[in-house]
């Protein structure tokens, strides 16, 4: 993990409280426990500061042409959970975290949370270490194959749901339903499929580890097919009379 991250501690303690789960932290019982991180939970908190800061710096200089809100919703794509888990696969951040025998019995070195919690851990404790500029060089380095692809941002700055509702409304086709269809994966790894309908008739499905996600996901492929029915009207069963 260490040879991946490429950074060398000069603090050896604050690597060690970044890996430290809470379950496997050791409660303070004193004054004289006072100094010193027991588990990664606060190396968190400021982690998530320090990695938006350091994605925000970047769209800010080198993405002139977007807006705010363009930049608020690609930085926070940039920065889910999702992307911190997928990140900190890449790290095999998970064979380093320090569990309590429950958690990881139960699964924690896998756990998408666990893992986004310990890599923001992480890069709170290299800026305690070695400043904000050693931070954003980790950061920049692990997060390169999304800040040098703006191409694939357009994913990020698309709410398809949203577009869905419009497409739908301006067509008076009324109003996209979603609905749970299916659920699989043990407990801590959910894969959840959504579907969505609209006036009864079920356009499409997408599937992810959050609903929200997966409600997204179903949202453009029933664009896609919407947008496909409005270049061949004599092949959308039941949408306009061209043959009556």
């Amino acid at each position: 993990m260490l040879e991946r991250l490429n950074y060398r501690f000069d603090d050896q303690a604050l690597l060690t409280a970044a890996l430290t789960h809470r379950s496997a932290s050791t409660p303070k019982t004193g004054p004289e426990d006072e100094a010193g991180e027991t588990d990664n939970q606060r190396l968190e908190f400021l982690g998530d500061a320090v990695l938006e800061l350091i994605v925000s710096e970047f769209l800010y200089h080198h993405e002139p042409r977007l807006t705010e809100g363009d930049m608020s919703r690609i930085r926070a794509a940039l920065v889910c959970e999702a992307r911190l888990a997928e990140v900190a696969r890449r790290l095999r951040l998970g064979e380093a975290i320090i569990l309590g025998a429950g958690e990881a019995h139960g699964g924690g070195r896998q756990k998408p949370s666990v893992l986004a919690d310990a890599l923001e851990a992480l890069l709170g404790a290299v800026h305690l270490d070695g400043g904000f500029k050693a931070a954003a060089e980790v950061a920049r380095r692990l997060w390169k194959p999304y800040l040098a692809n703006p191409g694939a941002w357009a994913d990020m700055l698309a709410d398809f749901k949203t577009r869905l509702q419009e497409e739908t409304q301006r067509h008076g086709q009324g109003a996209p339903v979603y609905e749970l269809v299916d659920v699989e994966g043990p407990a801590h790894a959910r894969f959840f499929t959504m579907a969505v309908s609209l006036s009864g008739e079920k356009l499409a499905k997408g599937a992810a580890g959050s609903k929200k996600e997966a409600e997204q996901l179903a949202a453009k492929e029933a664009l896609a097919l919407l947008v496909a029915r409005k270049a061949r009207p004599e092949k959308a069963a039941g949408h306009g009379d061209d043959n009556d």
